[in-house]
């Protein structure tokens, strides 16, 4: 009777399991359609590491140039960026001239790019990578360049007559929340109607959110990705203030995300200055756990083999880039531990364990795997595998069984939970 019941019992669990599987399946609000960022997209980006450097003269290896962006082109394709799946790379503010030319068209500033976007296009798709540019929705760009306002056919059609797969759209120097609407919508129609495949980052609800709370549906019918929060900066107070602003809005902005569309809380700053190495590790699992576009701003000229290995994480990367494509979340903080998890495709769970506090050394934190994956990660039972701060492999567990962590100040462990061979035969 006894062994009965235990069969009847994790039958049950096994069809609970099954149906929170097919309820994580259901799509998510309409997205973008214009067939592009079906997983979040990864690449380069350089406003964090260069800004507005427009000195060439006192620096040529750190302005905003045709230079820098074919250095960081060759090193994509020769260091294994590219094979990993990082593919677009992407100029930020500072590379127009200050004038449109005599037909009103956007032009880059003719010294910093003796061959004009369409020259360093044609360079970048020779390298197998796609090519990103920026713009503004309003009157000027953040630095004070012509912005699109009034332009934005036009503007649309010039990116894709150079080749341009992505843009980043800002929304500097807007006069009204009604224009601000109005011109991420009017661009977003504008590219789709080049007829040119051209992934479209807007900032629409950071620039929304003074004003009153973003409709994120409709948002997210006309970007691919978004950036909600201020910008990341080379810091762990940033990227901090970022994950506790996320969490404290994720019953709002989990749910929309999904295949074609991202919500983006802004760039990687891995492998520059301010994060130690435990942040580093924080970041890149949590970017991975919140489906994030990963696109990294640091000087891949200039990065240390760890920062690179980390970066370059297969198993990370494959969290990021899960076909299921649901966002994670924070399922629970306390005593400074948070933790995190994301449901995976084949019946797997990404789990984050994050230490928070930043006095002391290395905390140990034990959780109930009965408690992960909506209380169904593990049943009735699951293979954990440890993937940051370094892969190892914990064992298998029971739905019943408990788990302990030790994590480092700051730093972040990082699991997959993954489904029994005997489960997934049942399916």
């Amino acid at each position: 009777m006894k062994l009965k019941s235990r069969v009847l019992q994790q039958g049950f669990l096994l069809a609970l399991r099954f149906v929170s599987l097919v309820l994580w399946s259901f799509p998510g609000a309409r997205a973008l359609d214009n067939g592009l960022a079906m997983t979040p997209t990864m690449g380069w980006l350089h406003w964090e590491r260069f800004m507005c450097n427009l000195d060439c003269q006192e620096e040529p290896d750190s302005c905003i140039s045709e230079k820098l962006f074919m250095q960081m082109a060759e090193l994509m394709e020769s260091e294994g960026w590219k094979d990993v799946g990082y593919e677009y790379l992407c100029i930020d503010d500072c590379w127009m001239a200050p004038e449109r030319d005599s037909n009103g068209r956007l032009q880059a500033d003719p010294k910093r790019f003796p061959s004009g976007i369409r020259g360093l296009a044609d360079y970048v798709h020779s390298k197998g990578l796609k090519l990103g540019i920026y713009a503004d929705v309003g009157n000027k760009t953040c630095a004070g360049f012509p912005g699109s306002f009034g332009h934005y056919d036009i503007d649309a059609k010039t990116f894709a007559d150079w080749g341009v797969d992505l843009l980043k759209f800002d929304g500097c120097y807007c006069d009204s929340v009604e224009h601000l609407e109005k011109g991420y919508k009017r661009m977003s129609l504008a590219l789709n109607r080049t007829g040119r495949s051209i992934v479209y980052s807007c900032e629409w609800p950071l620039y929304m959110w003074p004003f009153r709370k973003p409709n994120y549906t409709e948002i997210r019918q006309y970007c691919n990705h978004w950036r909600n929060f201020e910008d990341v900066y080379d810091s762990w107070q940033s990227v901090k203030s970022i994950l506790a602003w996320t969490s404290s809005n994720q019953k709002r902005i989990v749910d929309v995300a999904g295949p074609g569309g991202w919500n983006d809380p802004d760039m990687l700053v891995i492998g520059n200055f301010g994060l130690s190495w435990d942040q580093q590790v924080t970041q890149m699992a949590l970017w991975a756990i919140m489906a994030a576009p990963l696109l990294m701003s640091n000087d891949l000229r200039h990065i240390s083999p760890q920062a690179k290995a980390l970066l370059q994480d297969k198993d990370v990367i494959a969290i990021n880039q899960d076909p299921l494509g649901k966002q994670g979340y924070r399922l629970r903080k306390e005593d400074n531990i948070e933790v995190w998890e994301r449901p995976l495709s084949d019946l797997a769970w990404a789990v984050a364990m994050v230490n928070l506090q930043e006095i002391g050394g290395p905390r140990f934190h034990t959780i109930s795997i009965a408690s992960l994956g909506q209380g169904l990660a593990c049943i009735p039972d699951c293979m954990i595998t440890q993937l940051l701060p370094e892969k190892k492999k914990l064992g298998f567990y029971q739905w019943t069984s408990d788990l302990k962590t030790k994590i480092n100040p700051t730093g972040t462990v990082l699991l997959r939970l993954a489904a029994t061979t005997t489960l997934k035969s049942l399916l």
